[in-house]
This record gives C-alpha cells, sequence and structure tokens, in this order.
C-alpha cells in the first residue's frame, strides 16, 4: 500500500529532508509538524505578518502561502539556519545587543527579513530598513529598537571579512 501524501525531497539549513505531505498542506505546516523547526511562526496564515518568512532559493517567502510540494528540489532555510555552529549570525546578535527581541514572535520574521535586507543592500538607509520589514508586523512596537539592530548588523558586516557584497553566505548566514 502505498503511503499518503506526495514525496516532497527539499533541504532544509544545509539537511536534505524527505517528506510526505498532502497536496494543501504549506511549507510552514511541513517545517513545524514534520521537520520539528518550530522558530518560523504561524500567525495570520495570510502573508500579512511575516512571522512565518523564511528563504527558498535565497529569496524571502512567506511559508505560510507556499504550498510544500512547491518547496521540491529546493534550499530552504529558516532562523534556525542563521546561526552556524560558531554562534549566531551577525543580524541575531544585533538584535539581542539592542534589545529588539521582545516577545519574540515577530523575531524570527523580522531576522529573516533583515537578514534578506543585507544581503541585498549592505548599507541600508533607516527608510531602506522601514520599506523592507513592512511585511513584518511587531505588536510590541519594538520598531525603533529593530531598525536600530539592523543599523548596527550592516555596520558589523562592513567591518568583517565577509562573501563581497553580502553579509553572509549559505547556513550561519
Amino acid at each position: 500500500m502505498e503511503p499518503d501524501g506526495i514525496p516532497v525531497a527539499f533541504t532544509v539549513n544545509g539537511r536534505h529532508v524527505d517528506l510526505r505531505v498532502e497536496p494543501h498542506h504549506t511549507l510552514l505546516a511541513a517545517l513545524r509538524e514534520q521537520v520539528q523547526l518550530t522558530g518560523t511562526k504561524e500567525c495570520c496564515s495570510e502573508g500579512e505578518c511575516g512571522a512565518c518568512t523564511v528563504f527558498i532559493d535565497g529569496a524571502a517567502v512567506n511559508s505560510c502561502l507556499v504550498l510544500a510540494v512547491e518547496a521540491d528540489g529546493r534550499e530552504v532555510t529558516t532562523v534556525e539556519g542563521l546561526a552556524d555552529s560558531s554562534g549566531l549570525s551577525p543580524m541575531q546578535a544585533a538584535f539581542l545587543e539592542h534589545g529588539a527581541v521582545q516577545c519574540g514572535f515577530c523575531i524570527p520574521g523580522m531576522l529573516m527579513a533583515a537578514t534578506s535586507l543585507l544581503d541585498a543592500n549592505p548599507r541600508p538607509t533607516t527608510a531602506e530598513i522601514q520599506e523592507a520589514l513592512s511585511g513584518n508586523l511587531c505588536r510590541c512596537a519594538g520598531y525603533s529598537r529593530i531598525i536600530a539592530a539592523v543599523h548596527a548588523a550592516a555596520q558589523a558586516a562592513e567591518h568583517t571579512t565577509r562573501a563581497p557584497g553580502s553579509i553572509s553566505e549559505g547556513p550561519g548566514r
């Protein structure tokens, strides 16, 4: 007898996973329920809050709007993939240093959106940071500290030897 679901294989945070998913299951559900990576948060399920932001092949997406089958053969990075064995990513460290972590619910999505911004624009203005984070809602209204943390991470990246034009590369971003 054939197991239920559609076979899906992808890489998440550098690790290959093979899953069987129902056609209507989202990537968010697969990550949280089958891969057991719960850093990516479920909130609005409509793509409005940004709490579920992940990278697919390096592009930031709302995982609540992506079907799990669409991840087949792709590279997925979750908030757990930002840190590596040497420690927190520069963005994660900056969020902690600047008190940008309050209740923590929006933080995974904020970290992913901010990392995506610095990957594309290593020296953003405050207005560019605000625009990049506009799809991420913080109910604690911690935006000023989050923006300060993004500026700090950008400055730290300028003083760190990394791949040209990037705050980071691959897992451990």
